[in-house]
């Protein structure tokens, strides 16, 4: 039980990688609140599931780019979990694919609220009760190599979380260490929203492990991030894509 009588709060964890990861982190002793936004039946399941077994969990609706609903969540989440020692900020998205000269200004704000800034908003308010612990931010291959058409927004974002995971690590030591994941083509509702099918297949012919990317693959990183296991890492960014980019 690598996280017993710790309190996580996962930020999107109603589906894929955010789901995934809520009930990891719970399977290994950890409280767990999770975030959602739309997917409260998801979110709903991973609470009877881990309530199940023991553990302690709820889940809780919020838009995290609005300052009220962070505040509540990290409010309830130390009424009722006693504190917090782990933070993954895995809310986020690409929202849709647009190109700068098509892009109107307020998709470059929204794309730009959802991925960076709702991760320094729900940072600061739990750091506000984190002495010890660890934050996992998700950034992305896009950060790496600027993503697919349309996606110059998104990437920039993820860029800019990835820059924040570095600068966060060197401010918090040594008490709390901060890294973040660059996920590649997992196989998400992300990519079934965004990714054409035959990119997809093109992916897996083309990968070394020649498959997509799991969420159990991506919660298995998320835990070696937040436990011990990991405790000489920070500010580190790590790839996890199947070998498609050596950075």
């Amino acid at each position: 039980m690598k996280l017993a009588g710790q309190t996580a709060i996962v930020t999107g964890g109603g589906r894929d990688i955010g789901l995934a990861a809520a009930l990891k982190l719970a399977a290994e002793g950890a409280n767990v609140a999770i975030n959602y936004f739309s997917s409260g039946t998801g979110a709903d399941d991973a609470v009877a599931q881990i309530t199940a077994k023991g553990g302690k969990a709820f889940a809780m609706q919020g838009d995290l780019t609005k300052q009220a609903d962070v505040d509540a969540l990290v409010d309830r989440t130390v009424s009722e979990l006693g504190g917090i020692n782990v933070l993954v900020n895995n809310a986020g998205g690409l929202v849709a694919r647009k190109t700068i000269k098509d892009m109107p200004d307020d998709h470059w704000t929204t794309v730009m609220d959802l991925n960076l800034n709702s991760t320094f908003r729900v940072t600061k308010a739990c750091l506000q009760h984190m002495e010890k612990g660890t934050i996992v931010n998700l950034a992305s291959q896009a950060a790496r190599d600027g993503g697919g058409p349309g996606a110059v927004a998104y990437a920039t974002s993820k860029g800019a979380v990835m820059t924040m995971t570095r600068a966060l690590a060197k401010e918090v030591g040594p008490d709390i260490r901060v890294n973040a994941l660059c996920p590649g083509m997992i196989d998400t509702d992300f990519h079934n929203v965004h990714t054409p099918d035959a990119g997809r297949r093109g992916y897996e012919a083309a990968a070394p492990v020649k498959r997509q990317g799991t969420t159990e693959d991506t919660a298995n990183l998320i835990l070696f991030l937040a436990c011990d296991d990991s405790a000489f890492i920070t500010g580190a960014n790590i790839d996890i894509n199947g070998g498609m980019l050596f950075s």
